[in-house]
């Protein structure tokens, strides 16, 4: 695959996305949750940090959950439903280098947009310290904007790059509404498979245990990228937790991206 090919795809994917008006929504949405919850916050005496610090964060991956479908699905089923997928293949481009290319451009997508909610979350945070007595702060677990936190908008963005593949491996096959169900389905069990993993102390030696086992391997633990209580409560997450983390999510994307391409190169278009 050429890397100049990946990054015009890339490029024309994010110029593309950013027109979308769902887009603009969920983002808009997001910062208007980041910013009520310092209204709410100062409703709460003495926990208005902590719930800003969590409102911010669930904002994040919530919203970009949204981004990562939505967008996601209509990568490839768009080009297919406007039949501009005929002049995309027809062009020298491989259909592994437009897969791969869109995936990247929406990982770009969300990258930019979780930054921008980042930078006006940390704001809101930043004035809350400015304006606060140090009475007040004295109290706090930690600096309202604790670097710290970027620890987990950094998971958040390697879930949702893992739900944005997701999006994409099911798109290559299945339609539009089945697909965001399916992504949307594993992306809520993906959160709970943990409990699979210890139920066989309720269905004991059951056949049961092994399909459940088996779901526990294959399904995407998304709890694994979730430390927003960690570090809302100051708490460290160490950094081999995160690189155990990051090397799972990773995995995980380029399997199912490496499928979607296999899948997408024996589609036929006639």
């Amino acid at each position: 695959m050429s890397p100049r090919t990946l990054g015009r795809i890339a490029v024309a994917v994010f110029r593309e996305s950013v027109r979308e008006r769902v887009l603009y929504t969920l983002v808009g949405f997001a910062l208007l949750v980041m910013g009520a919850s310092y209204l709410i916050g100062q409703l709460t005496a003495g926990q208005d940090v902590k719930i800003i610090k969590d409102l911010g964060l669930s904002a994040m991956s919530i919203f970009g959950l949204f981004i990562a479908i939505f967008i996601g699905i209509g990568l490839v089923s768009k080009e297919i439903e406007r039949r501009s997928i005929y002049s995309l293949i027809a062009k020298p481009v491989r259909r592994s280098e437009l897969v791969v290319g869109k995936f990247m451009g929406l990982a770009l997508t969300v990258a930019i947009n979780l930054a921008v909610m980042t930078v006006v979350w940390y704001g809101v945070l930043a004035y809350m310290s400015w304006y606060e007595i140090e009475l007040v702060k004295k109290g706090w677990e930690a600096p309202a904007a604790d670097p710290r936190m970027l620890v987990a908008v950094y998971l958040i963005f390697v879930q949702l790059v893992l739900v944005i593949a997701l999006a994409l491996f099911f798109s290559t096959f299945a339609e539009p509404l089945w697909a965001t169900v399916f992504t949307f389905g594993l992306y809520v069990a993906g959160h709970f498979s943990a409990d699979l993993k210890h139920f066989d102390v309720v269905v004991g030696d059951s056949p049961v245990r092994y399909v459940t086992t088996g779901l526990y391997y294959l399904l995407p633990n998304m709890a694994t990228f979730d430390v927003k209580s960690a570090v809302v409560h100051a708490q460290a997450v160490p950094a081999g937790y995160v690189a155990t983390a990051t090397a799972y999510g990773a995995c995980y994307s380029l399997a199912l991206v490496a499928a979607a391409v296999l899948i997408f190169a024996k589609k036929d278009f006639k």
